[in-house]
């Protein structure tokens, strides 16, 4: 029986042991905030009585923490406003951490009593006061994204951004608008496709397309999140829309035309390179799209015309070349797969094979490595053409590519 009795004082001197520690701790903590010194411990101390589920709810600790890391942040603003030797990282590591805190102080400060009330007895000074340096959280985005550390600049941004759903801040930023951090978004999609993190680079895209300066950006981020996540009908769609707002735009253009290119869908990059040209129809790069589309349909003459233009004003290009006289030679082609055709038309089928010599012998000259483009089609002349030295150099070529 005595044991027994005894049981429930042992417990009871327990808890008062770990109270009176507790106690103590916070005590010492707050010795330390007030002299400003050994503030990294005091916020040590704290986060350590934290990882005691019973000190879940202890407003105490939360206040001890944040005064602390509010502390430390002053400490490091005072060395940059008298323009002392200041670590600026940790400045904005800082800043980050201590937003965070009282956003923790604010939850607990928000939960209601036994009797269901909601007495908030912190929430006024604290947001007055971290409202001022609010700032410093998107300042601390874009000092590490120079700093090329895009894993904590997305964190600091992310931070700022979501100021705005922080109850703690609800009076001062109920009449913000969502333009206002429109700038900040885009650049935690920078810092997301930076650091190949699709979700990332999602996460405040809408936010982001809200600015203009950086909207075409803000898109080729999206279609390259897209991508990566092998979400083809968003990629696709986000091309598109790049695409129909930035008709003179590379990198949407030649995306799409990829796309359906290597899809067969050909209507449909007909229909973007006409849509780019009716932009700029002087475009070398958009009249070399259709000119290849126009090979690949079988609408050689065409083809042929566009490269002949494109070669007057410049004649360096090699694959201008190879359209041209691959062109010439399915025009030849076409003419023997039939019979009735061929024997009709020999004089025809020899004049395509002359006029696809030139350009097949250029783009030799000028892409010598690639001979599986011309190796075939310059025997294929030489053949026709009964050019008996040149027909035996290209067949030993060819011979020793089989092996």
């Amino acid at each position: 029986m005595f044991t027994i009795r005894l049981l429930p004082l042992l417990v009871a001197l327990v808890c008062f042991s770990s109270v009176f520690a507790q106690k103590k701790e916070i005590s010492q903590a707050r010795s330390y905030i007030k002299s400003k010194s050994n503030l990294d411990q005091a916020e040590s101390m704290m986060r350590n009585l934290l990882k005691d589920s019973s000190n879940i709810d202890n407003e105490k600790i939360y206040v001890t923490l944040a005064d602390a890391i509010k502390a430390q942040y002053e400490a490091e603003n005072e060395k940059l406003y008298l323009k002392e030797q200041a670590d600026t990282a940790k400045f904005f590591n800082t800043t980050l951490k201590m937003f965070l805190a009282y956003e923790c102080l604010d939850s607990v400060d928000m939960k209601p009593d036994k009797k269901g009330r909601v007495k908030l007895k912190f929430r006024k000074k604290n947001a007055e006061y971290l409202n001022r340096y609010r700032i410093n959280l998107y300042n601390g985005g874009l000092f590490f994204i120079r700093k090329q550390n895009y894993d904590v600049a997305y964190g600091m941004l992310e931070a700022y951004i979501n100021c705005r759903h922080q109850p703690l801040f609800s009076e001062y930023t109920e009449h913000n608008v969502d333009s206002l951090y429109s700038l900040p978004a885009f650049w935690t999609v920078f810092c997301g496709f930076k650091t190949s993190r699709p979700d990332s680079i999602l996460e405040y895209s809408d936010l982001a397309l809200l600015n203009k300066k950086y909207k075409r950006r803000t898109l080729m981020y999206l279609s390259e999140a897209y991508l990566m996540k092998k979400d083809t009908t968003n990629y696709v769609d986000i091309l598109r829309k790049g695409f129909g707002e930035n008709k003179t735009s590379r990198f949407f253009f030649t995306r799409l035309m990829d796309y359906y290119n290597g899809t067969n869908k050909l209507d449909s990059a007909m229909e973007v390179v006409d849509s780019a040209l009716k932009c700029d129809s002087d475009n070398g790069l958009f009249l070399f799209a259709k000119s290849n589309l126009l090979l690949n349909m079988g609408r050689y003459a065409e083809c042929i015309a566009i490269s002949d233009s494109l070669l007057t004003r410049n004649d360096t290009i090699p694959d201008i070349y190879l359209n041209a006289g691959v062109s010439y030679i399915n025009m030849a082609l076409a003419l023997e797969s039939d019979v009735k055709a061929k024997r009709n038309n020999k004089k025809q089928i020899l004049e395509y094979y002359k006029k696809a010599l030139p350009y097949m012998e250029k783009y030799r000259a000028l892409a010598p490595d690639e001979k599986d483009n011309w190796a075939q089609s310059l025997y294929n002349i030489y053949l026709k053409l009964n050019m008996g030295r040149k027909f035996e150099e290209v067949s030993e070529i060819l011979r020793k590519m089989r092996k």
